[in-house]
């Protein structure tokens, strides 16, 4: 579906910010993990094994602390893509709804929705569970996002508000939500999937976050934002 688009929503890692939160916590994890680890991550984004299975083994094995969350969070803003700011900010200046929609753990992703002031309704991620001492219990088994397929419920489940709305991610669950999404953008500004780019209706090379604006603005969308002294500049990087 052509735009206009009610909402714009995000993933988060290798999207919005250029590291994956959940290798990142390797830095606390014995070196003996890591290749292990990493290697898992990759497979699952680019769709050679069921995130489901990806998921659980990560974390059993990792069992982050509370503490390690902010941390990963404060690390995600330090590594917000190129314009992930004033991208955000110019679509909330055309009066769309701006979300985050990620497998990743909630806490780090809540530190992004604060620095680009997306609200915290519209942020879903998996939550952790920790014991009293902070080390890790379990996650969040009954959101959808630890599984294949989750992020087309979370879209599902959305307001009414929001429709129609486009998603942009890098990675091949982001790609399931071709086709329940209004329109879904593969964005290559970090890293450019294969199969994301082969298969998506549509595609951002990045590396600004501002390349996805031509693929979800309809052409009064794009004249406003030129005749803002604000966006205009952005509207350059956005043809890059």
């Amino acid at each position: 579906m052509p735009p206009p688009y009610a909402a714009v929503y995000f993933d988060c890692d290798s999207t919005l910010s250029s590291i994956e939160g959940v290798d990142e916590l390797l830095q606390f994890a014995d070196p003996a993990l890591r290749a292990d680890i990493a290697r898992l991550t990759e497979q699952a984004m680019n769709g050679q094994l069921p995130l489901a299975e990806v998921y659980e083994t990560r974390l059993q094995r990792l069992a982050p602390r509370r503490e390690q969350l902010d941390r990963i969070g404060a690390l995600y803003v330090q590594k917000l893509v190129p314009d992930a700011l004033r991208t955000v900010q110019a679509l909330q200046w055309l009066g769309k709804h701006l979300g985050i929609l990620s497998g990743g753990l909630l806490t780090p992703v809540q530190h992004v929705a604060a620095a680009l002031g997306i609200p915290v309704a519209n942020v879903h991620a998996v939550a952790l569970v920790f014991d009293a001492d902070g080390s890790y219990r379990d996650f969040d088994r009954c959101s959808p996002l630890w599984r294949n397929g989750g992020k087309v419920e979370v879209i599902r489940a959305l307001p009414a508000g929001h429709r129609p709305l486009a998603f942009i991610g890098d990675g091949a669950t982001d790609l399931e939500t071709q086709g329940t999404a209004a329109r879904f953008v593969g964005f290559g500004g970090v890293v450019a999937r294969p199969l994301v780019k082969a298969r998506a209706e549509t595609f951002a090379n990045g590396p600004s976050l501002a390349t996805i604006l031509p693929h979800v603005l309809a052409a009064d969308e794009w004249q406003r934002l030129a005749a803002n002294p604000q966006f205009a500049p952005l509207l350059s990087s956005a043809k890059a």
